[in-house]
């Protein structure tokens, strides 16, 4: 009997736990750890792993968005939560729910202290960001002086961490990039503790900065896409363990013959006696038309089948000429063979698209020992 009647999204926190825990062995004891947990988790379920994680003892967590923070507090996570984009238009709720911003332009400086100030807040935690690079966001290095003006005689807020962003520190051949980067900050931090009192704690490592370059791990490093099981290296990959799975079952089997066409737009078209399996998801669910046209494949009973024709909204259609299945049998999207990872790149794209684009709309299971 397979292990599922329709398609699910398998999420293991005993995976999630490993990765923490194997990314804790790359750091000092004394070294903190934010876990990310934006974007539903990448795409899995902001709750249930933070509420994981805090009880694995993670210091931090970060989301991209208010929103996402006061889920997390309305769930009952207590652990500080820094907002890493937040808008002005969110910053009372923000405050109300002892979220922590990322203040990264003179313009969010301004607004947030004057919410801060309307609300009556003492030395509120605010973390401050610096460009080094990226060219995302983030203050330059001689802006200093300007949020040093902006703060005296102001008690509103207390600078909690500042901190930066590696552009490509997954990718070695850019070595010399980002070792620049992590100069510059050094520079930043030494220039900040000098002007600005006290002194704040200090964060610029990613999960491939973790794995590449651990000794610039400062005071905290951040990581997402490693908890998840992805280190954007093949040999930590192996290493490391995948937390979500997608699963998924055959709805129904067709019979073709030379000729016949599968689909919308007729885009497969039979060569000859072909048996078609179709499957309950499609690119409403995550699973794009990207991935159509016998580009991506998936497992049945441990065998590839290709993805035919153009992926439906809600429906996709494989090959399953030569595989021993039949109607109810359970279908591997990824997270196993293929990894999602893997099945990304038939695509060009990686895994964190392909994890985050999963539909809420797919069930959540959970596995824990």
């Amino acid at each position: 009997m397979p292990k599922t009647a329709e398609t699910v999204l398998e999420i293991n926190l005993n995976h999630l736990e490993h990765n923490y825990r194997y990314l804790k062995g790359k750091l000092k004891p004394e070294t903190k750890f934010l876990g990310v947990v934006k974007a539903f988790a990448y795409g899995s379920d902001s709750i249930k792993i933070a509420q994981k994680l805090e009880k694995l003892g993670v210091d931090y967590f970060a989301v991209a968005y208010v929103k996402e923070g006061v889920q997390l507090r309305n769930a009952g996570i207590k652990t500080p939560i820094l907002v890493l984009h937040p808008q002005a238009i969110n910053f009372t709720e923000l405050i109300e729910c002892c979220l922590e911003p990322s203040i990264y332009s003179p313009k969010i400086l301004m607004e947030f202290l004057e919410v801060a100030k309307e609300l009556r807040q003492k030395e509120y935690p605010v973390h401050i960001k610096f460009n080094t690079g990226l060219n995302r966001l983030g203050f330059w290095e001689n802006d200093i002086d300007y949020i040093k003006k902006k703060l005296e005689g102001r008690d509103e807020i207390i600078v909690t961490s500042i901190f930066s962003h590696l552009a490509a520190s997954e990718d070695l051949n850019e070595k010399d990039f980002t070792l620049k980067q992590i100069s510059n900050f050094r520079k930043i931090t030494q220039e900040f503790d000098e002007k600005i009192n006290p002194k704040p704690f200090k964060h610029l490592l990613n999960t491939s900065g973790i794995i590449n370059y651990s000794e610039a791990q400062f005071d905290m490093v951040r990581s997402g896409i490693g908890l998840y099981g992805f280190g954007n290296n093949v040999k930590i990959d192996a290493v490391l363990k995948p937390v979500a799975s997608l699963n998924t079952i055959i709805s129904q089997i067709h019979k073709i013959e030379p000729g016949e066409t599968v689909g919308y737009n007729r885009a497969f078209t039979s060569e000859g006696y072909q048996i078609t399996a179709t499957l309950p998801l499609g690119h409403a669910d995550g699973i794009g038309r990207q991935y159509g046209n016998g580009k991506t494949y998936v497992s049945v009973n441990g065998q590839k089948a290709p993805i035919i024709g153009n992926v439906c909204m809600d429906m996709i259609m494989i090959d399953v000429t030569n595989i021993d299945c039949q109607e109810g049998d359970e279908v591997v999207v990824f997270g196993g063979n293929p990894s999602a990872e893997e099945f990304a790149s038939t695509s060009k794209t990686i895994s964190y698209e392909l994890l985050t684009s999963i539909s809420q709309r797919v069930k959540r299971v959970f596995i824990e020992s």
